[in-house]
C-alpha cells in the first residue's frame, strides 16, 4: 500500500537526517516509527505526505510515485493528527471535521451526513457538532482531531505524536479506541512515537530508527524476542526484553470465563440474592443480548430496594478491556487505574469474562520468574 525506497533527506552542509530508508507497509497495517530525539521519525513521516520534501528516493501509495502528483491535493488524500490537535477555534466540532471535505467541495448534505457517522465512532453525542473546541475537554478534542483525519475517508493516516500532552488515564482510553477504529475501518496508520510502550501496544509493526536509518523493522513480539542489536536492546529495556521472553498472550487466554453478571431487567431483591450467594459486593450488569452496561454495587441496591429493576442503579464500567489486549497492557491498566478487576468484552462489546490484578500478576511472576527457580532448585537437588 505504501513503499518507500531508498529515501534520503540531506539538509544543507550535507546533514543527512533520513539515510536510505526503504519500507513497504501493507493495506490496513498499522505501523509505529519510534527512536531516540533526532533520529528521523518526524522527518521519515512527513515525506510521506511532502510536508518535507525528499532529496531522494521515491515513495509510492497504491504504486503511485507520490513525488510526480501535485502536492496540496495529495496531502487532502491523507489524513493527518498531530499532537496539538489543530482544531480551529472560531469553527463549530462540525466545521473542523468536514475542512477537508469542504475543501473536495462535497455537498452540505454529505458533510452533514459524514460528521454525524464519525461522531458515532467514537461515541460522542450529535448535539456536540454545534459546539466549539473550547467547550470540549482535551480528550475530546483529540478525538475531533482523529475524525477529521478520516472524514474524507483516506486509505492512509500519519499520526505524529497524537495522545502525547495527554493524562495517562486519558491517553490509555485513546489508543484503545483508536486501534479498535483503525481495525474496524481498515486504515493503514504510520503514527511516530516516543513510547515504547505506546507501539508494543498499537503496532503490527514497529521500525526502529537510530541517525536516519531503520535500525529493525519488525513485529513487537519478534523486536522483544529478537532485539537487532545492542542499541535495540537498552532502547527497549530490559523490563520489557524479560516479559517479552515467554510468548505473548492476550487476554482472552487467561481470563476467567465466568464473570458475576445480572441483567439490568432484574429486580434489585434478585441482584442482592446473587450478591449473597456469590460472596461480592458489586455485580457486572448486562442487557439482554449480553452487552456490558456497567455495573452496580451493594450500596446503591440497599439504599433502593423498592425499585422495579436495577437499570436506573447502573453505573458505567469504565475499566473494561477487548479480549484480544495483551496481558501486560492491562497490568499497566489496572495498576494505574488503582482497580481491582477488568471486565472483558468482545468486538461487539459483549461480556464474556473477568480478569483480576492478582491473577495477572501472579501469572506474569510466573512466566518471568518461574523458569529460574526451576533451574535453581534442580541444581541444589543435584547437588
Amino acid at each position: 500500500m505504501l513503499r518507500m525506497e531508498n529515501v534520503t533527506k540531506t539538509y544543507k552542509g550535507g546533514k543527512k537526517a533520513v539515510n536510505n530508508v526503504s519500507l513497504d507497509i501493507k493495506k490496513g497495517e498499522f505501523i509505529c516509527i519510534i527512536g531516540p530525539s533526532g533520529c528521523g521519525k518526524t522527518t521519515t513521516m512527513k515525506m510521506i505526505n511532502r510536508l518535507i520534501e525528499p532529496s531522494n528516493g521515491k515513495i509510492y501509495i497504491n504504486n503511485e510515485d507520490l513525488l510526480t502528483q501535485d502536492a496540496v491535493k495529495l496531502r487532502r488524500k491523507i489524513g493527518y493528527v498531530i499532537q496539538q490537535i489543530g482544531l480551529f477555534p472560531h469553527m463549530t466540532i462540525e466545521e473542523n471535521i468536514t475542512l477537508v471535505p469542504r475543501l473536495l467541495k462535497w455537498t452540505s448534505d454529505k458533510k452533514s451526513k459524514r460528521a454525524e457517522e464519525l461522531l458515532s465512532l467514537v461515541d460522542m453525542p450529535k448535539d456536540y457538532l454545534n459546539r466549539y473546541p473550547n467547550e470540549l475537554s482535551g480528550g475530546q478534542q483529540q478525538r475531533i482531531g482523529v475524525l477529521r483525519a478520516l472524514a474524507a475517508n483516506p486509505p492512509l493516516i500519519l499520526m505524529d505524536e497524537p495522545f502525547g500532552a495527554l493524562d495517562p488515564i486519558t491517553r490509555d482510553s485513546l489508543q484503545e479506541e483508536f486501534k479498535r477504529l483503525q481495525r474496524s475501518l481498515d486504515k493503514t496508520i504510520v503514527f511516530v512515537t516516543h513510547d515504547m510502550d505506546e507501539a508494543i501496544k498499537l503496532a503490527d509493526r514497529i521500525v526502529i530508527m537510530k541517525d536516519g536509518e531503520v535500525v529493525q523493522f519488525d513485529s513487537p513480539e519478534e523486536i522483544l524476542r529478537n532485539p537487532a542489536n545492542e542499541f535495540v536492546e537498552d532502547f527497549i529495556g530490559r523490563e520489557r526484553l524479560l516479559q517479552g521472553r515467554p510468548n505473548v498472550q492476550t487476554i482472552s487466554q487467561v481470563m476467567s470465563k465466568n464473570p458475576i453478571s445480572i441483567s439490568g431487567k432484574q429486580t434489585p431483591a434478585n441482584a442482592l440474592k446473587l450478591m449473597k450467594q456469590s460472596r461480592v459486593d458489586s455485580l457486572l450488569v448486562t442487557d439482554e443480548a449480553g452487552i456490558l452496561k456497567g455495573y452496580i454495587d451493594l450500596e446503591s441496591i440497599d439504599r433502593n430496594r423498592s425499585l422495579e429493576s436495577i437499570d436506573s442503579l447502573v453505573k458505567p464500567s469504565l475499566h473494561k478491556v477487548q479480549e484480544d489486549a495483551l496481558i501486560r497492557d492491562t497490568i499497566h491498566r489496572l495498576l494505574k487505574r488503582g482497580v481491582s478487576y477488568s471486565p472483558v468484552v468482545n468486538s461487539q462489546d459483549k461480556l464474556v469474562g473477568i480478569v483480576t490484578r492478582a491473577s495477572l500478576v501472579d501469572m506474569v511472576y510466573d512466566s518471568i520468574w518461574g523458569e529460574e527457580e526451576s533451574v535453581a532448585a534442580g541444581g541444589v537437588n543435584h547437588e
